[in-house]
């Protein structure tokens, strides 16, 4: 069975985080393994506080995971201080890691901060460039890059920015632009592609971001192109949304599906 692994910061709520990560990447049909960056106390309705883990027991989980367990891909969520994404960058390299999904997570669905300003240039200068694949939002290209995006030309610009910064490939997540459907740009090489779906109107939208970098990192453990890999990724995060209501869960931001296909 194929392995992904997932380095990132837990969410006690259970919705996104580490464990909206291991959801989905069981869903996705590969065994699903965990590095925990910070341990947050959180719920539908916000995040309430964090701790870092700290970074000698970081460095331990990964160095115990490479010794028996060799992803076959990794993903990356919440990375909160510069020391955290210089030894995560560094162990990566070390490891020799190519099929590396990285998601910036930056900012909680309700808007807690959960990267240090101080930690962005860390991960712009020695994890991005170690990246198959970068899969911001709006709000998190905008950190970036310092540019508004208000159109898909922005988008466009947006990508190609973050590319020459040494990303090969940029999936950027155009959920937050209110329009009708949801459309998604992938700049893979030389070549734009776009990922359109209807918007649901719904509230339980927590962990999409999440649940979609590992649904990626799932179908790149599998052997898939990065295009099908994403293609693959937005179907599934499309289906979990549509289900989340069913799920009822919490009384803010709830969890997107995870299992719909088992029901």
């Amino acid at each position: 069975m194929k392995k992904a692994l997932t380095i990132a910061g837990s969410d006690s709520g259970g919705g996104a985080g580490i464990q909206a990560d291991i959801k989905s990447m069981s869903a996705n049909g590969v065994f699903a393994m965990s590095v925990i960056t910070a341990v947050t106390a959180q719920n539908t309705l916000g995040v309430q506080g964090y701790v870092d883990i700290p970074i000698e027991y970081i460095e331990m989980q990964i160095d115990s995971i490479f010794a028996d367990l060799l992803p076959d891909a990794v993903k990356t969520g919440m990375l909160s201080n510069p020391e955290t994404v210089a030894l995560v960058a560094y162990k990566l390299a070390q490891y020799h890691v190519d099929n590396l999904v990285v998601d910036p997570v930056m900012i909680a669905k309700g808007g807690s901060p959960l990267l240090r300003q101080e930690a962005v240039e860390n991960m712009k200068s020695l994890l991005f460039p170690q990246a198959l694949i970068l899969t911001p939002n709006i709000p998190e290209a905008e950190f970036i890059t310092g540019k508004k995006i208000v159109s898909g030309a922005d988008m466009k610009e947006v990508c190609l920015e973050i590319a020459d910064m040494g990303v090969r490939n940029v999936l950027l997540k155009g959920g937050h632009m209110g329009s009708e459907e949801a459309s998604d740009l992938l700049y893979a090489g030389e070549e734009f592609h776009t990922f359109t779906t209807p918007r649901i109107n719904t509230k339980n939208t927590h962990g999409t971001g999440c649940t979609m970098a590992s649904a990626i990192a799932a179908g790149l453990a599998k052997g898939l192109s990065v295009y099908d890999a994403v293609k693959s990724a937005k179907c599934y995060i499309q289906k979990a949304i549509e289900h989340a209501d069913e799920l009822n869960v919490g009384s803010g931001h709830g969890p997107v599906d995870h299992f719909w296909m088992m029901k």
